[in-house]
This record gives structure tokens, sequence and C-alpha cells, in this order.
């Protein structure tokens, strides 16, 4: 797949409460469409590997008035993808979108009710589809901590949930199997692990068949380029703990990936804010990766 841009379309990559507050009456008018992208990824069990499901839910009970949640899980995915939360092509994409009051031209702030990651992966779905968006920083936590309302019930309907939104062909900003065997065989680039230490070791327990991380690949957990309440860490502290792992910040042919797409979201969304370009993230990730046991993982700290 071709590159992410990584200029977004005259968005900022992120903003804070009160200045989504301010949007208020954007958000009444429909240029500004608030969309909670919470899902709920559970421990594995012996009959669900991936109990991953829609935290519409959680949306229901408390989330920021005027915003409404939209499905990662099934409505944002290709149903006929061999893993979880892949990008749905731009038919269905548009489609789902449109159902949720994004119109042509519209601005969507992008929100979860966790850490983070679940907003950062809307936000870079967008992003690669040339819809200006934007991930509010700490999410629903810090709107509560801003002081600021939550309400409960269904969302609103929507005025011309049929109004058509004309997407791309193709999304720009991931990477498929094929372009991560290229690296892994010797070719441009560098992969980047985004998960935990442990996990990036394989000393950890893993919910994927086999543990550890694609060979050749360097370790930058998500976790370190935000703070505990989920929000981002200064751009300066996020060059501090990237340049001694990736170089410094500049276009560089950098694949993220992590379990599912996620997690390596997170950390896109720190690197870009940090001046980092030329970004991908692997959409299948070690799920897709590791479902063949012919495919190749190593086990150890990074080299």
């Amino acid at each position: 797949m071709a590159e992410s841009r990584d200029r977004g379309p005259g968005t900022r990559p992120t903003l804070d409460p009160s200045e989504l507050a301010a949007l208020a009456d954007d958000v009444a008018a429909g240029d500004v469409v608030v969309l909670d992208a919470t899902a709920q990824l559970g421990p594995p069990t012996p009959q669900r590997r991936y109990p991953l499901d829609s935290g519409a839910a959680l949306w229901e009970a408390a989330h920021i008035p005027g915003s409404r949640h939209v499905d990662l899980v099934d409505a944002l995915s290709d149903p006929g993808a061999g893993f979880h939360l892949s990008v749905a092509a731009a038919p269905r994409m548009g489609a789902a979108l449109a159902a949720v009051g994004v119109r042509p031209g519209a601005r969507v702030v992008c929100y979860d009710s966790g850490d983070g990651s679940w907003a950062a992966r809307l936000w870079w779905i967008l992003r690669g589809f040339d819809v200006p968006a934007s991930v509010l920083d700490g999410g629903l936590a810090a709107w509560r901590a801003a002081g600021f309302d939550v309400v409960s019930g269904p969302a609103e309907p929507v005025a011309d949930p049929s109004a058509p939104l004309v997407l791309p062909g193709t999304a720009r900003g991931w990477a498929t199997i094929d372009d991560v065997r290229t690296v892994v065989d010797g070719g441009p680039g560098t992969l980047v692990c985004a998960l935990g230490e442990g996990q990036f070791a394989g000393v950890e327990p893993t919910r994927y068949p086999r543990p550890g991380h694609i060979p050749g690949s360097v370790n930058l957990p998500a976790h370190r380029v935000r703070d505990e309440a989920g929000r981002l860490a200064d751009a300066d502290l996020v060059r501090a703990v990237a340049e001694p792992v990736l170089g410094p910040p500049g276009p560089q042919p950098i694949t993220l990936y992590c379990g599912m797409g996620v997690s390596a979201a997170g950390l896109a969304l720190g690197l870009v804010g940090a001046g980092y370009t030329g970004l991908r993230i692997y959409d299948g990730s070690l799920e897709e990766w590791t479902a063949d046991p012919e495919r190749p993982l190593d086990t150890g700290g990074a080299s």
C-alpha cells in the first residue's frame, strides 16, 4: 500500500477538552462530528482467542454530549479479511461514516473511554481517507476531569444517513503482509513493534498462537508516548524516547505493528505529533503474522 502523507488534511493530531467544548456550535451544526471509537477486548478464552466486541453499551452509559459511537469492530472493518479490525474498502467505509453523521467537509473528533488507542485507530483510518480528524487528548476521562458534562442514552438521529460520503479508492498509511515480508527479507524500512517490552521479548503470556516479534523489529512501546491518564507526552519527550530507536524525526519508511493494529495507532499518533513522517501500520499485525506457523518469529530483547 502507499505511504501515508503524514500531514493530515489541515488538522492538528490532537485537541484538548476546552478546545472541543469551544466547538459546541459546530458540533450542533454537524460541521464537527464527535465519534467514540471504544471497543472491548477481553482476555482470551478456550472459545475465543480474540474476544473483541463493540463498546456501544459503554458509550450509551456515559458520553460527550452530541457524540455518537462508531463500530470499529464490524462497521468499519472488512468482513472478508482473515483478521479482526481490517480496514474496510472505501464504499463500505463511506457508508458507515455517513450513517454516524460524517458528511463531506466535516471534521471528526475521535475519542474513547480507554487509553486513547481505539481513538487513535479511528484517527489513522480517517486520515488515510483524507477525512480531517483529531483525537481528544485523554479521551472521556480528560473531558470529565476538565469539568464538562457527560450524558447517557441513545444518539440523536442523523439528519440524512443516506447522504453519500465518497472516499478515495485506496486508504493510505497501511502496510500489507507482503510489505512486511519485503522488510524482513532485507528491503528498505524499519519494523517497529508497539507492544510492551515483555511481549516483544516473548517472555510474557500472549493471546497470539506464538510469542515474540517479527524478525528484524525494534521495540518502541506505545505506552512510552503517553502518560498514565492516556494523554500524549509533550513532543520533545516523545522525540527523546523515539530518537534512540528510530533516529531523528523526518521522512522514514517506518512500519508500525502490534497485536491488532491498535497500540500501533496510539504510537503513530505520538510520532506524527513529534514530526515523524513516512509511517505505515501493518493492519494484520501479529494476529495475521502468527496465524501461519511457517512465518518466523524472534524472541529476546531488541538488538
